[in-house]
């Protein structure tokens, strides 16, 4: 078993608390909301590399490692982890602070892909 750094990786890019409408009768938060978490963290890291719009193209190599229950904070955390001439893949890992106040710990981690795209909806390059 591989033992998961204490640090995050990557720069804070959003807190969100988990509620109540979020979560299924046992109180565990639904993975598709924890995704759209991670979608607008990286979208905003993504859109702030291209100095303009984005639009996600692919979500790869999720890996849920913890659930997020009700009044966990989930904090996203986000790095470049590549670029093309058009496109820019973030990393990203979400950390849960149990109950607000209460340990931290990695509750999944993946890489999504963003293309730059201009006014009219077409890829643009990056700026240098």
């Amino acid at each position: 078993m591989q033992l998961e750094p204490e640090t995050s990786q990557g720069d804070l890019t959003t807190r969100t608390l988990a509620m109540p409408a979020a979560a299924n009768p046992a109180g565990d938060i639904f993975g598709g909301w924890v995704l759209s978490q991670m979608d607008i963290a990286s979208g905003i890291c993504a859109g702030q590399r291209a100095q303009g719009r984005v639009v996600t193209i692919a979500v790869s190599a999720m890996t849920f490692l913890r659930p997020v229950y009700v009044w966990d904070v989930l904090c996203v955390y986000c790095s470049i982890a590549r670029e093309g001439r058009t496109s820019i893949g973030v990393y990203i890992e979400a950390w849960a602070l149990r109950n607000r106040i209460g340990k931290r710990e990695k509750v999944t981690d993946g890489t999504f892909t963003f293309v730059a795209i201009d006014a009219n909806g077409r890829p643009k390059l990056l700026p240098a």
